[in-house]
């Protein structure tokens, strides 16, 4: 009965040496690892293209054709034309060369 008694009472004050130790966090790390912010300030001052007239562009392809164009406020595209949304700009672009032919901002 003596074994038994020292052993439980050996158990419970192990339990509590090792119960702060068990609840230690590293505040500020609540992130995944390997994940870090690499946001700046400056981050928004960032070259981002500005379209013109006359430009091509190569990627046009890729990105699928607005038909809803008149609920986007813009005007119905003429015969081998098409609108494409880019970043947060309409491009109206000739479907044969990829030839900017207009450009609109989105609301």
């Amino acid at each position: 009965m003596k074994l038994f008694t020292r052993t439980l009472l050996a158990a419970v004050a192990l339990s509590f040496a090792a119960a702060p130790m068990a609840q230690a966090q590293q505040h500020g790390h609540d992130r995944k690892p390997g994940y870090s912010s690499s946001w700046k300030k400056n981050d928004y001052k960032k070259k981002r293209p500005h379209w013109n007239k006359g430009e091509r562009y190569s990627d046009w392809k890729r990105r699928p054709p607005v038909r809803d164009y008149h609920r986007h406020g813009l005007r119905k595209p003429g015969r081998g034309q098409q609108w494409v949304k880019v970043d947060n700009t309409y491009l109206l672009l000739s479907v044969a060369s990829g030839l900017i032919l207009g450009v609109a901002a989105a609301r």
